[in-house]
């Protein structure tokens, strides 16, 4: 039996309709398995071969029936991964419905199904009232077989058709609701699967939220393209890597740098291949690859990792364009996000930001947004401004430099792109985060959350000031808040990606930024100006 074809890629090559394989389809592959922890069963580590995934699948498709999911309609899903969260997107599909994904712990469930005229919301511990449903039932669901009855069949999927509605992050505001083609997710893994080829002998281990769309690729290429996945949320990842034997991880920079340093931390041997053995082993010896995306990677996390063997490859993407390049096998550099997908169309704007044009974009509008949201983003081309600043170099490898919201404007009229000197700043061993500080200012200055007592003032003194040789003038950090509370997601100071929220930052020590400017004659590169929050009433 054949998968189905959408068409022709911009090379001739076939495009496999993987949604309505999924969809039409009753997979029979007992060959390969999905990989999962039993969150709601006490915890162990399961697998079902991917028919008997299927058929888990087609007995909640018939209970979503029942209770009135029809073609189009909307399912929303507000839970951690879990084995639940899967069925019950491929059951939707199975329906021809639309999957909405929310992040957990963010937003209120009535708002949600009011927000988005979703037919049903399944969220974690709740009770059961009208639309609102546990996800918890999905497992009896999935056992229950007794109708017999098949899943009613749609028409299957159209190009345009929209499968699923996705959200921003909304680290610079509320988030943005957007819907997403059948024809974007079909060209975006036709691509990935032409560069990477997971095919039988891959396991794909996905530790990130089902929530984003693109974690729940690596689902729908196993069911198609025939090979091993795993899901399991982050803070087991490197456990179900061992235990299921994942040949790839795709995972966030802050991942890969935690790896990193506790590797370092217990001691890594200089050797480059004896080194490679005690990468592979942290991750259970099988590893292919290793993916990054969604936020920046240090170049010290890529080099620790590409210098020892194990390929890491960085690649680009947003919500609203959803892949543009990846860094791959064959075709990689360091430093950048890899070539740009055939796909897709790159170019910049007289202020150097990246403006992105897709083949089958993901969509031309945001759904549910402020007004002039969809404006600001999304051109009358069709073309997604990015505000991400960047270049391709000669060779054709895309790089991103940092967002205009990185940008920082001084009182002097120079513009200081932050992130380059964020980079330097964290490469001491005891420093966890750092950003930036300065628009409308004099001159630079930091909040850096350090990661031990270690770095007493005078040590970190030293190190700013080494970082400032490095430098221009305007680019120097002539002052620091010293904090030992880490960024995170539970206190508000990074996104579901891990990336640091300037803003909500920078209002957290306005009192110990502010007063810093009123210093005279002020800080200078060479002897910053050194403040401890934590000793500050304003912080614990």
């Amino acid at each position: 039996m054949h998968d189905l074809v959408m068409g022709d890629d911009a090379d001739g090559t076939p495009v496999t309709d993987v949604i309505n394989t999924i969809a039409l389809r009753t997979c029979s592959d007992s060959r390969h398995r999905i990989h999962f922890r039993d969150y709601r069963g006490g915890g162990e580590v399961c697998s079902l071969t991917l028919a008997e995934l299927d058929a888990r699948v087609r007995n909640v498709a018939r209970h979503l029936r029942a209770l009135g999911v029809r073609e189009q309609d909307r399912v929303g899903i507000l839970a951690d991964n879990s084995i639940e969260w899967v069925l019950l997107d491929l059951a939707v599909i199975k329906l021809g419905a639309v999957t909405a994904g929310f992040e957990p712990g963010r937003s209120d469930p009535g708002q949600l199904l009011r927000d988005y005229g979703l037919k049903l919301l399944f969220a974690e511990d709740v009770a059961l009232t009208g639309a609102l449903r546990d996800i918890g039932t999905v497992s009896a669901w999935a056992e229950d077989a007794s109708s017999g009855e098949a899943v009613p069949s749609h028409g299957g999927y159209d190009p345009a058709d929209i499968l699923a509605i996705k959200c921003t992050s909304g680290s610079t505001g509320a988030p943005k609701g957007l819907e997403t083609t059948v024809a974007n997710v079909n060209s975006s893994l036709h691509e990935v699967q032409k560069l990477f080829a997971h095919e039988d002998g891959d396991n794909l281990l996905v530790p990130l939220g089902s929530w984003p769309l693109q974690q729940r690729f690596w689902i729908y290429s196993a069911l198609v393209h025939g090979h091993d996945v795993t899901i399991c949320r982050v803070e087991d990842a490197l456990d179900m890597a061992r235990r299921t034997a994942a040949t790839v991880v795709m995972a966030v920079p802050a991942f890969y740098e935690q790896v990193k340093d506790r590797l370092e931390n217990r001691g890594v041997p200089a050797a480059a291949e004896a080194r490679r053995d005690v990468i592979q082993a942290e991750f259970g010896g099988r590893i292919r690859y290793l993916w990054t995306g969604a936020a920046p990677a240090s170049r010290s996390v890529l080099e620790f990792f590409n210098d020892g063997g194990v390929p890491l490859y960085e690649g680009y993407g947003l919500n609203e364009t959803c892949i543009v390049a990846k860094n791959h096998p064959g075709a990689f550099r360091l430093g950048s996000v890899g070539k740009v997908l055939p796909n897709k169309t790159v170019r910049f704007d007289r202020a150097g930001v990246l403006i992105v044009g897709s083949r089958h974009p993901v969509n031309q509008r945001y759904s549910w947004c402020a007004p002039g949201a969809s404006e600001k983003m999304f051109l009358p081309s069709g073309e997604v401004r990015t505000y991400d600043i960047g270049h391709l170099d000669e060779d054709g490898y895309l790089y991103i430099h940092g967002r205009v919201d990185d940008v920082l404007t001084l009182s002097k009229g120079y513009n200081v792109l932050a992130p380059p000197i964020e980079e330097r700043l964290r490469d001491h061993p005891a420093i966890h985060d750092c950003v930036l500080y300065g628009n409308g200012r004099t001159f630079l200055s930091a909040v850096i959350s350090v990661t031990s007592d270690e770095l007493d003032d005078a040590g970190l003194s030293r190190h700013v000031a080494d970082v400032n040789e490095q430098l221009l003038g305007e680019q120097r950090v002539h002052a620091v808040v010293i904090t030992t509370e880490r960024f995170s997601i539970d206190n508000g100071l990074l996104t579901g990606l891990f990336k640091p929220k300037r803003r909500a930052i920078h209002q957290r020590y306005e009192k110990e930024l502010t007063g810093i400017y009123r210093e005279e004659p002020g800080p200078t590169a060479h002897r910053p100006l050194i403040i401890d929050a934590s000793r500050t009433a304003s912080h614990p």
